[in-house]
């Protein structure tokens, strides 16, 4: 009989949301997608976030290679963020789950009901 326990560190769907499936790294994501963005302006496009959080947040990306870390030896220092091919790649994963999202949400009227967060 086979074993079909589960096992969550076997598994590439739990795998890959551990990279991506919390609160900020989906939105750095999409910001980043546009554009290599420095630190500051991620700050500021993203105001919820906590400059501690959004450091933790970069750091782990990179080291999932989701994006690389441009660090320029000038004064004063210049550090730039842009995605890989890698996180290039979810950026259309991101659009279908946000597409979905805006569906279910909506009830199918494409308008969502939420309040925005000043």
């Amino acid at each position: 009989m086979r074993d079909e326990r589960f096992c969550s560190s076997h598994c590439p769907l739990t795998r890959a949301i551990s990279k991506i499936g919390n609160k900020w790294k989906p939105i750095i994501i999409n910001v980043i997608q546009e554009r290599t963005v420095r630190f500051g302006q991620l700050d500021t496009i993203i105001p919820l976030i906590t400059r501690k959080v959004l450091t933790e947040q970069l750091k782990e990306l990179e080291e999932d290679g989701i994006l690389i870390r441009t660090a320029y030896k000038e004064i004063p220092p210049r550090v730039e963020y842009s995605l890989t091919k890698q996180g290039l790649e979810l950026v259309p994963i991101l659009k279908t789950i946000t597409d979905w999202n805006i569906k279910y949400e909506s009830n199918g009227t494409g308008e969502l009901k939420i309040p925005i967060e000043k």
